[in-house]
């Protein structure tokens, strides 16, 4: 399923709990896919607080606590990173990630927890929601199998990687627009793992953000950027996306495109035209609520229209709708725009 419903499905399961009807969901995928990033996401969007406990660290005493005598009975000390209401809130998220990871011990202790939202004595409180993920099997990461009574306690969801949800997190998270306009041009490189070969670095959503921070810190530095690349998101695409960064000291002017200036050219290469739409959309974008907005967004529209390819057009304005939303419909341009390209599909 692609990230943007998983994330609608994990802002429901999260509301859920309010009523009483929330079910714990398991998410399935390889790594590096955002797994854990859109439950932080959630988190982040309601201000509550996520509890992360990597359970692949963890030993069953470290969730059930440890028992002690008191009054000549045995009781068991609560551990302190379990969800509590006073400490953390009455709302959250309790996330146990690397679940596949954990020994069968520790998830024979999470079961309870799971279902009953509750471990011995503990009670997860109320407003609380269960996320989990793992890898699976065939993904080479240190995994075992689900026990059966396990799996049966979650709802599940198969994490796919798709190239418009990332640009759309990319340009909302100010990921280098080279790297998403790299990326527009070779959508077959968003995620390439072959767990047959066991690759060190390998291209994956996250190793791409990684690749962004690389370009922060080492863009001025020739010599240092393509190992750096590489060690990001591995040998081949390393090289491909520097050979890209090194060629865009052929883009044309952007400011003038903004102020309008027609004999500006579309390039011919097509690497070039998907770097020129990813920078286009981070104009939009820097001009949201600010006095040339509409103004901006006209002249990237007029720009659109002339890529000889209108598909591209179509991906620059797709792009840019789902980044500012629709005030992009309030421009007179768009109108135009959008008659001179009404065979070609816009939206899915």
């Amino acid at each position: 399923m692609r990230p943007v419903q998983l994330l609608t499905i994990l802002e429901r399961e999260y509301n859920s709990t309010r009523a009483g009807h929330h079910t714990p969901v398991m998410l399935w995928g390889p790594p590096g896919v955002g797994k854990s990033d859109m439950v932080r996401q959630i988190g982040e969007k309601h201000a509550a607080p996520v509890i992360d406990i990597r359970l692949s660290q963890m030993e069953p005493s470290d969730l059930r606590g440890i028992p002690f005598r008191a009054d000549g009975q045995v009781h068991w000390a609560v551990p302190a990173l379990l969800p509590d209401a006073q400490r953390h809130g009455p709302e959250g998220i309790l996330f146990l990630d690397e679940i596949t990871s954990a020994p069968p011990t520790v998830s024979a202790a999470a079961y309870q927890l799971i279902l009953d939202r509750r471990l011995g004595e503990y009670q997860v409180p109320e407003g609380w929601a269960i996320f989990a993920a793992g890898n699976r099997q065939g993904d080479r990461g240190v995994t075992y199998s689900m026990p059966a009574p396990l799996a049966n306690r979650f709802s599940h969801f198969e994490v796919e990687t798709n190239l418009d949800d990332w640009v759309l997190w990319a340009y909302r998270n100010d990921i280098d627009e080279r790297v998403i306009g790299f990326l527009r041009f070779r959508p077959e490189l968003l995620f390439d793992f072959d767990p047959a070969h066991n690759p060190v670095a390998f291209p994956s959503p996250r190793s791409w953000e990684f690749a962004h921070r690389a370009l922060q810190k080492f863009g001025d530095r020739q010599n240092l950027l393509q190992g750096s690349l590489q060690a990001c998101v591995g040998p081949a695409a390393g090289v491909e996306l520097t050979a890209f960064v090194d060629s865009l000291d052929k883009m044309p002017d952007l400011d003038a495109i903004l102020a309008g200036e027609e004999s500006v050219p579309v390039p011919t290469e097509i690497d070039l035209q998907y770097a020129v739409a990813a920078a286009l959309v981070g104009r939009a974008i820097r001009a949201q609520d600010s006095e040339e907005s509409n103004q901006t967004y006209g002249r990237i529209l007029d720009y659109a229209g002339r890529f000889p390819q209108r598909e591209m057009g179509v991906m620059l304005v797709s792009d840019m709708h789902r980044a500012i939303g629709n005030a992009i419909f309030e421009v007179p341009q768009f109108s135009d725009w959008a008659q001179a390209i009404s065979d070609v599909m816009l939206y899915e």
